[in-house]
């Protein structure tokens, strides 16, 4: 630790020690606020502190239950030793990356949510001192940077819960410095966004869910004191919620993509359950058509490495953790798989703050789950596995949808493929988004963002349309050879009158065939491409052998005769993310019009078991 930061931190310890004094005197200061008449969706507010999430009557029923369930109490140590870490940190300034403050504001949620509940599960003051010396920090802020509003939106959901939980052990003008910050630099922010139509406030994406709920529970915070500003927050945030909730139907995918569900599902679990708590109602946000379906999302979206279907902007080599608002929906619609599947993924992981507020026992579902898994919505996935348990079980995951859904790339029929502890087809992932224009014009110029970098078809090496849609036109579960055929005729139309792709396990759920059919209006070179970390060994020209992680891999282009298997290096330069060490293998064939089939045999070569595939090709439609 440098100096400098050595002074910031002791300072900071040493305004901990001034706010505990104050802390200590507060009961005895405490002057009752006066009673305010409370109407329209107010009228069931609970009034009393704290009502945001975590009521007192939760907590002790997690105390109770914590001293017969080990995996609670594990799970409640897990936050209060976050807790005693994040006591000793500097405190966070008010620094943006590029246009955000976004990970301060997170620092912050982060904080206030560890040692506010530190403090009401230890009673210990020293979690109390640094949580409240955390929120007059930065509500000492000039602002949370409005122009950026998810930036305002965590902060004021970071104040809130700290104003809420420790509401009862803060002295009067510590409570009035802190409520006037969040009403100032969030609340009042959020009534100018929603006067002025601000573009977030209905989108159908993560925007949504974080603006939305963000406000809506700091203007719950403070709503028996300001029921002004509360009744101007959130009426709103439950009108617009529907906009971006909608998108859960009809299966519970997330168009976004894995890291997306997340942000997004997060939200949207912190709003309601906040409204739940302080109104008694949810509006019947949880109504609407595949929330009840979504926590199973995250669970069939990881193959057996533990790598996500990385689709859109999801960070590179996404990896599933614990999927905590499946602990909330597993509450909500009293579904075991969801709460089960987080607890597994806790074995070994360190637990948040909501897995402990959210908590319930494992119920040993796991044998219930399927090995196929079709779900519907603006992306539509197809999901096949050998096994549940076996960490070396095939796995492909293969998505349809529209290339114009928020954060997506051009990847139409995009699929990964594990097996043998391996992930043998990969997604590169999201780029770097202060690239420049990265959401705007110069979007699909970003190679990770362009069919090329993906394991979908190219017809003369251009990218598919951005304005393409795709849907699967059938596909088949827990059956011998499970399969699914997509239409993707949209992105390709430049060049054909109709464009399918078809994946099937086959061989004992041994190997995977991927198969794309053509007619082609327009002479054409066709590529189908695949885009893998492993060494690529072309055995001949239509045989390849890949190997990764001491596993190999063979590929065979069972159609037509005349393709062809190259390799290419993905290779990119600064500033956008370099790709190194990842390859590109390549069936290409030569420019041709009329009906095309393209069929490539994926085979991993399991231990003792040698493929025997006949090679036979049904066309897609016999599928």
């Amino acid at each position: 630790m440098n100096r400098l930061r050595q002074i910031s931190v002791i300072a900071f310890l040493f305004i901990q020690l001034s706010v505990l004094h104050s802390c200590e005197k507060t009961e005895a200061q405490a002057v009752p606020e006066p009673e305010i008449e409370l109407t329209g969706i107010l009228k069931t507010l609970q009034k009393e502190h704290p009502r945001l999430l975590l009521t007192d009557a939760r907590l002790q029923e997690l105390k109770t239950m914590s001293n017969t369930d080990a995996k609670l109490k594990k799970y409640a140590a897990d936050v209060v030793a976050q807790a005693d870490k994040d006591i000793f940190k500097s405190p966070i300034q008010h620094v943006l990356i590029g246009p955000r403050l976004l990970d301060k504001s997170r620092e912050c949620l982060s904080r206030v949510y560890n040692l506010a509940f530190a403090y009401r599960w230890t009673d210990n003051p020293k979690y109390l001192a640094a949580a409240v010396a955390n929120m007059k920090n930065v509500c000492a802020f000039a602002d949370w940077n409005p122009s950026h509003f998810l930036d305002v939106a965590e902060m004021t959901h970071a104040v809130a819960i700290g104003y809420d939980w420790l509401y009862n052990k803060m002295d009067q003008p510590t409570r009035d410095q802190i409520k006037a910050g969040l009403i100032k630099l969030g609340l009042n922010e959020g009534k100018k966004a929603y006067a002025g139509n601000a573009w977030w406030a209905k989108v159908d994406h993560n925007w949504n869910q974080v603006c939305n709920s963000g406000l809506a529970i700091g203007a719950l915070a403070i709503a028996e004191t300001d029921p002004d500003v509360a009744l101007a927050i959130v009426p709103k945030a439950i009108e617009y919620l529907p906009f971006a909730l909608k998108n859960y139907g009809p299966d519970g995918v997330w168009g976004e993509g894995p890291g997306y569900w997340g942000y997004a599902t997060d939200y949207t679990a912190y709003g309601i359950s906040a409204m739940q708590t302080a109104l008694g109602n949810d509006f019947g946000l949880t109504k609407l058509p595949g929330m009840n379906l979504t926590g199973y999302f995250p669970i069939y979206s990881a193959g057996p490495t533990g790598y996500m279907l990385n689709y859109a902007d999801a960070g590179e080599k996404s990896k599933l953790g614990a999927p905590h608002p499946d602990f909330w929906l597993a509450g909500v619609y009293n579904n075991n798989h969801f709460s089960d599947f987080v607890i597994e993924q806790l074995e070994t992981r360190t637990a948040n703050v909501f897995d402990v507020i959210w908590f319930r026992p494992y119920a040993n579902s796991a044998a219930k789950r399927d090995l196929d898994k079709f779900f519907d919505g603006s992306v539509s996935l197809y999901f096949s596995r050998s096994s549940w348990t076996d960490p070396n079980a095939l796995w492909i995951g293969i998505k349809a949808g529209y290339n114009k859904v928020n954060h997506a790339h051009l990847d139409l029929g995009n699929f990964e493929l594990d097996a043998l502890g391996v992930r043998w087809a990969r997604d590169l992932g999201s780029d770097d988004y202060n690239l420049p224009d990265y959401f705007g014009s110069k979007r699909y110029t970003y190679y990770r963002l362009q069919s090329v970098s993906h394991n979908v078809p190219l017809l003369n090496g251009q990218n598919q349309r951005e304005d393409a849609t795709s849907k699967f036109i059938k596909h088949g579960e827990d059956i011998a050879e499970p399969f699914s055929v997509l239409d993707f005729s949209g992105a390709y139309k430049d060049f054909a009158s109709s464009a399918l792709r078809g994946m099937k396990v086959i061989e004992n759920r041994k190997s995977a065939l991927i198969q794309d059919e053509f007619i082609l209006t327009k002479s054409a070179e066709v590529v189908w491409g695949m885009t893998t970390d492993a060494t690529i060994q072309i055995i001949n020209p239509q045989q390849a052998e890949l190997t990764l992680g001491g596993q190999k891999m063979t590929a065979k282009i069972l159609s037509p005769e005349n393709a062809v298997f190259k390799s290419e290096s993905a290779l990119q330069v600064a500033p956008q993310k370099l790709n190194t060490g990842v390859s590109r293998l390549l069936a290409k064939v030569p420019a041709t019009t009329g009906n095309v089939t393209v069929s490539v045999l994926l085979s991993p070569q399991w231990p003792g078991i040698t493929s025997n595939y006949s090679g036979e090709i049904l066309p897609l439609e016999k599928w």
